[in-house]
């Protein structure tokens, strides 16, 4: 493709794909299956550094196999195309149900301006609906005008949360100490049937979902510009923009509202910039935030559409699906499909916590399988060593974190929603057995 990125805006991109909506909510879900503050701000560390040893992994896997769509590229290459297309599929919809779920938050925030019209889960699905439409109409003019519309989303969405750790230079608004102690020890004593491990196990759950996204990257490929250098330093540089931020604004609600009181809110963000600025500007940064869901969105239109359209290019998704339209290169086939399984998933679920344990279920599948790929690609790649690609330091260490990781969180998942982790399996065995049987269909017709 003509058009590239830059690392301001690859950066850019590992930012937005990442912050979506989750850090202005999932911090009270993490802070309600945490039994003491102690599990609470562990999960939060471990979540970034886990983060950063992914995208040093997925740095190096990007520099390795540079290509449109590596996401797949990369599953193909190094395992039976019939797990490639399994995982995915299952991929793409937890994506799709990211996208959505994110949405919903943000449609929650933007509720906060109308009281009045007492908002149920249909009217917040029909907004995050419309912001769907709006961007999937900006990707539809190609590449570098969704870059542009990310790099604008993204600068407003950065001044939400830095207007978010400002709360903390104001010692007046500070929760009672006393309080919060007070909530720490009942809170502790309440959850007694639950070990640290276990609780720490179940918070990550949100954790991963904050941090998640970053993976996504690698499909833009030779989409960057100089990838070989431009890639890993786009994601080294946003991951560690990421982790301090998310810190900085966890350590502003736990001081600001208090641990306990954290629990029992949803649009936790809202609270704290209304004790902090007052109502009106409580509404403000929610309106102001809404606009920042838009950058998630808008970053999860342009990079998955490139999955199908590797997949298509790979023969197990129709021919169509690979099709770009005029100057602006637009994969329009594969990017309406995604957008409309945002919106049906969307109008399915409906409510944040009905997506979140099945879409990080599906992506710890994801998750461990792409990263595993770097050991084959270490092996059969030697001949790139010393030619300027990125190499990681304290290999195999940060991969077999990484996936060890993901696999204690998915264990979580399974032991607390078991019906979810069955769903999830059958899933990726229902798509594995699809690939079967429409590859027998195709090579059947062949021979005809």
């Amino acid at each position: 493709m003509k058009q590239k990125l830059n690392l301001f805006s690859f950066t850019m991109i590992v930012v937005g794909v990442v912050i979506g909506m989750g850090i202005f909510r999932t911090a009270a879900t993490s802070a309600k299956d945490a039994i003491a503050p102690s599990v609470y701000f562990a999960a939060w560390i471990i979540g970034g550094l886990v983060a950063l040893c992914g995208a040093l992994t997925y740095a190096e896997i990007g520099s390795r196999y540079p290509v449109t769509g590596g996401y797949y590229k990369v599953f193909s290459y190094a395992y039976h195309p019939s797990i490639a297309f399994g995982i995915n599929c299952i991929i793409l919809i937890s994506n799709a149900a990211s996208l959505s779920g994110v949405a919903l938050i943000g449609s929650g925030y933007i509720a906060k301006l109308f009281p009045q019209l007492q908002w149920n889960d249909t009217d917040k699905a029909l907004l995050s609906c419309a912001a769907i439409f709006v961007f999937y109409g900006i990707n539809l003019m190609g590449l570098r005008m969704s870059s542009k519309a990310q790099n604008i989303l993204m600068l407003i969405k950065m001044g939400m949360i830095v207007v978010l750790i400002s709360a903390l230079f104001f010692p007046h608004h500070y929760a009672n100490q006393t309080q919060i102690i007070a909530q720490v020890a009942a809170t502790t004593n309440t959850a007694s049937n639950m070990s640290w491990i276990q609780s720490l196990g179940v918070s990550l759950i949100a954790v991963s979902f904050t941090y998640g996204g970053y993976q996504q990257t690698i499909n833009f490929g030779n989409e960057v510009d100089k990838p070989a250098s431009n890639i890993p330093k786009g994601i080294f540089i946003g991951i560690g923009i990421i982790i301090a931020l998310y810190l900085l604004v966890n350590l502003s609600y736990y001081i600001i509202i208090g641990f306990n009181n954290m629990k029992n809110e949803h649009e936790i963000a809202y609270v704290v910039i209304n004790k902090v600025f007052g109502s009106r500007g409580a509404d403000i940064f929610s309106f102001f935030l809404f606009f920042g869901v838009l950058a998630y969105v808008n970053a999860l239109l342009m990079s998955n559409p490139r999955v199908m359209y590797a997949m298509s290019t790979e023969g197990v998704l129709p021919k169509i699906f690979s099709k770009q339209t005029g100057k602006n290169e637009v994969l329009t086939a594969s990017l309406t499909v995604f957008a409309a399984m945002c919106i049906i998933i969307l109008f399915y679920a409906q409510t944040f916590e009905k997506i979140l344990n099945f879409s990080i279920f599906l992506d710890c599948f994801g998750m461990i399988a792409s990263s595993a790929t770097i050991f084959k690609l270490r092996k059969e790649t030697k001949h790139l060593d010393g030619t300027g690609i990125y190499k990681m330091k304290l290999y195999p260490l940060l991969p077999l974190i990484f996936m060890g990781t993901y696999l204690f969180v998915g264990l979580s998942i399974a032991r607390k929603d078991w019906q979810t982790a069955a769903t999830g399996v059958v899933v990726l065995s229902g798509f594995i057995i699809i690939y079967f049987l429409f590859m027998n269909n195709k090579k059947a017709k062949a021979v005809l």
